[in-house]
């Protein structure tokens, strides 16, 4: 399993959208009103304009996995809570939010 991406919520897009690209160094690959994303050095980082009614509390590291139903049936049964259910978010990807038994957040995402 490898780490796919790093998704951090903002409140306002356009303030967060200059202040990594300051801090990165890098303009976005992707710039939308629902996802601005960046590559730093291989590693996708994005914004959330979205992360508060999507129920993050912080950033968010998403894992890939190839069964996102599986790997929910994993980490239930090992003590985590779904925080948001699986759910398509565009493209043929799909995502799940997880706390595991402390309340740390936790997400995972696989592409069809």
């Amino acid at each position: 399993m490898s780490n796919h991406s790093i998704v951090i919520p903002v409140t306002d897009l356009a303030a967060a959208t200059a202040f990594y690209t300051s801090a990165f160094g890098i303009a976005p690959h992707t710039d939308t009103p629902y996802y601005v994303g960046f590559n730093v050095d291989g590693q996708e980082i994005g914004l959330n304009p979205n992360g508060a009614a999507d129920l993050m509390t912080g950033p968010v590291v998403y894992w890939s996995t190839d069964d996102l139903a599986a790997k929910v049936d994993d980490v239930v049964t090992a003590g985590g809570t779904v925080v948001r259910p699986i759910s398509e978010v565009g493209g043929g990807t799909s995502l799940v939010l997880l706390t595991d038994p402390a309340g740390n957040q936790v997400g995972f995402i696989a592409s069809t």
